[in-house]
């Protein structure tokens, strides 16, 4: 009998590694919460920088202190929404909206620059009418997903992916080390005091925190709980080792005295998310340039699902996928405009949860899902999610984006290193890349190659599709490919 009940709970606790199925909530919640936890502050991030913003004739901040708090919960609750859809597709006639993998929804950095500068000259009415409009975009994506899918080759993508990760890699280290405002402050002193200026007393202290030895002992207890628990640790121990990780880290913060309650005991107990609280206001100089960035919006979201389906299935997104998780896309930054909030996207941290992991269950990603959602309707969820320090994700984020460019070059290596598929690697890089890294350089640029110049993962996908086109595939490069992914398909059925 008990051989029996030990079996049975070993069953169901197996479920987390496969697609459908549900675990019991005790084992799928923890495992949620770790999706939820490393991309609470990076979902909430671009809001708050947004509302920092002063307008370029008034002077004032184009966001009111009310307004900042309602697209701040707005903003977990549009993400927990898009999430449930990613999970569980919408159905509409032969297409879908939602990818039906496990993928977590969060606000988009990506539109941050550009939200900026039309957010100073336009006001945020106009910024959430681009963004609504703007979604349109992404459905033409999305539904014209298939002839798109022949430009996009593992190569491509593989490209994509590793542009991502060295991207958020330096995201990792700057959360480890303090955050954006700490580094920013930190920049900013060491310029003055190269100048002979007097550094401003706020200044200083906030530069003070960057690196400072309290972040750097917060971030190595995360750090180091998280490897531990990778190495040694055993069942559901090792399984939630980012979540173990951030909660000692957390604990580590608390008893430093880095960690301000303050937010928490002020924030309301419930408040419901109203749409249209701030109506959109639509003109048609933000629309264009809002259009612009749904494009790379889409391409990371393809690069992202590509990096979940290697991570977690050793094989490449469907069409069907990747059509349903750009229309997702899409239709979620076309609800989070209507609920007063920005665009979202697939968040590549939480695709290098699932290659960490292998935890695939869309059970347990809908958990954590309910949580965001939830946190959108009690502010003090939020809020304590939103006070803790950024050196505690950064923690746990350093090895998580490095999984992504990994997977990236696990892609690639599908593709296999043949001449031609090398050139076509140093054409990206060397081009894509390299160039669109320089701003200066693409600052003069004619403004057609500014558009794609001024993000390197739009340049990099630019100039690989463009390649391949210029080099076809030969016979025995296809062959290749074909061979390595029979040997992935019989490496997952003996599994």
């Amino acid at each position: 009998m008990e051989t029996s009940v030990k079996k049975q709970a070993g069953g169901r606790r197996a479920l987390i590694y496969q697609l459908e199925g549900r675990p019991p909530l005790g084992i799928a919640l923890p495992l949620g919460l770790q999706h939820v936890l490393s991309m609470f502050i990076g979902n909430l991030a671009p809001v708050l920088v947004l509302s920092g913003i002063a307008g370029a004739v008034t002077g004032e901040a184009i966001v009111t202190p009310q307004q900042r708090m309602l697209m701040v919960q707005c903003c977990m609750f549009a993400s927990g929404m898009t999430t449930l859809i990613q999970l569980y597709p919408l159905k509409l006639g032969k297409f879908q909206v939602g990818a039906g993998l496990p993928i977590v929804m969060g606000t988009a950095f990506a539109f941050v620059p550009t939200m900026r500068t039309l957010g100073a000259e336009f006001g945020i009415n106009a910024v959430l009418g681009a963004v609504l409009a703007g979604s349109l975009v992404e459905i033409l994506m999305g539904l014209f997903i298939r002839p798109l899918k022949k430009f996009f080759p593992p190569l491509v993508i593989g490209a994509v992916l590793i542009t991502i990760g060295l991207h958020l890699l330096p995201v990792g280290v700057q959360y480890f080390a303090g955050g954006a405002g700490p580094e920013a402050a930190a920049a900013l002193a060491a310029r003055l005091a190269a100048e002979g200026q007097e550094i401003p007393a706020a200044a200083a202290a906030q530069a003070a925190r960057y690196a400072s030895p309290q972040n750097l002992a917060i971030g190595g207890v995360v750090f180091v709980t998280i490897i531990l628990l990778q190495r040694f640790g055993r069942g559901m121990f090792k399984i939630s080792a980012i979540l173990i990780g951030i909660m000692a880290g957390y604990l580590a913060a608390i008893i430093l005295g880095q960690v301000d309650f303050q937010a928490v005991r002020e924030a309301g107990l419930i408040a419901v998310p109203v749409p249209l609280s701030i109506r959109p206001v639509f003109r048609l100089e933000p629309i264009i340039a809002m259009a612009a960035i749904y494009v790379v919006s889409g391409l990371e979201t393809m690069g992202n699902i590509n990096g979940i389906t290697v991570a977690a299935f050793d094989r490449e997104a469907t069409v069907k996928e990747t059509s349903g998780a750009v229309m997702a896309d899409a239709a979620g930054s076309l609800f989070a405009a209507l609920f007063n909030t920005l665009p979202n996207t697939a968040f590549g941290q939480n695709a290098g949860i699932v290659a960490m992991t292998k935890v695939v269950n869309k059970w347990c990603i809908a958990a954590g899902a309910m949580v965001l959602i939830l946190a959108g309707f009690v502010p003090k969820i939020g809020a304590v999610f939103s006070v803790m320090p950024s050196s505690v994700l950064g923690g746990a984020v350093v090895t998580v984006f490095a999984m992504i460019m990994l997977n990236g070059v696990k892609l690639i290596a599908k593709a296999g290193f043949s001449d031609r598929n090398l050139l076509i690697l140093a054409i990206t890089f060397g081009v894509g890349f390299a160039v669109g890294d320089n701003k200066l350089l693409v600052g003069r640029l004619p403004v057609v190659l500014q558009y794609i110049f001024r993000d390197t993962t739009v340049a990099v996908c630019v100039i690989s599709v463009l390649a391949n086109i210029l080099f076809p595939a030969s016979e025995s490069d296809k062959e290749r490919l074909k061979t390595a992914q029979r040997e992935a398909a019989v490496e997952d059925t003996a599994v």
